[in-house]
């Protein structure tokens, strides 16, 4: 399996630095405004939605497919609450799920989303974490 590489830069006291985050081809300034109030730029929790919303929709859409179903898209967006928890802590993660995929119902569909929210493996990573899924088909 591939290795996987990012950076972050921080300069800086906590309240008055900013920083830079870096994966792939994609930079991204973040600073503590950014991060804990309503300030421009991105944050981790923002890269770890990321990373759960994309990771979530290609496992379930290999789950439907070993099966022989062929899903036209899956689209998830990822809610990362950050709370306090002795410190910054995600507290909990929302999903929510819209996929096109003929042939299948409502109830196996169920399935399918609970299963890839279980086992893809940044919902692993997160175990521990109260991962909420909403899910529907559509079309």
């Amino acid at each position: 399996m591939p290795v996987r590489h990012s950076t972050a830069t921080w300069k800086g006291t906590l309240k008055e630095g900013n920083g830079v985050m870096k994966y792939a081809d994609v930079e991204g300034p973040f600073t503590y405004a950014s991060r804990f109030e309503e300030g421009k730029g991105t944050n981790p929790e923002e890269l770890a939605g990321a990373a759960i919303s994309g990771c979530f929709s290609m496992f379930l859409s290999a789950l439907v497919s070993g099966d022989n179903y062929k899903p036209e898209s899956v689209q998830t967006t990822a809610t990362v609450h950050l709370g306090q928890d002795n410190g910054p802590k995600i507290t909990s993660i929302d999903l929510d799920c819209e996929a096109v995929i003929p042939g299948l119902d409502e109830e196996d569909f169920a399935g399918y989303a609970d299963k890839a929210k279980q086992n893809c493996p940044i919902s692993r990573l997160f175990a521990g974490t109260e991962i909420n899924l909403k899910a529907k088909l559509k079309g």
